[in-house]
């Protein structure tokens, strides 16, 4: 069994699955649309700039929670590989 002892740093930098990519780039647009509202340069009623606070605060959490989520192929589990067949380098396969 593998050490599944992650630093922050490590975790952030590793590579993300396409899902967690995609819920990212959702808490980041939520992130924005929430900032604008809050920071709208005219009036707009308390009832907006309370669900742009919420919008930036959901949008936040949804980015650095989905940035953190790293593949379980990195330690060998549900690889979704076909048992026996390695695809190690498909240039050596086309030759074949």
């Amino acid at each position: 069994m593998k050490n599944r002892n992650l630093n922050l740093v490590s975790r952030m930098s590793a590579p993300t699955p396409k899902w967690f990519r995609i819920v990212r780039n959702v808490g980041i647009t939520l992130t924005a649309v929430g900032g604008a509202l809050v920071a709208a340069p005219v009036a707009l009623p308390a009832a907006v700039v309370s669900i742009g606070g919420y919008l930036l605060l959901g949008g936040t959490i949804l980015g650095a929670v989905s940035q953190t989520a790293i593949s379980s192929e990195e330690y060998g589990e549900k690889s979704g590989k076909i048992p026996g067949k390695s695809l190690e380098d498909p240039a050596d396969e086309a030759v074949k």
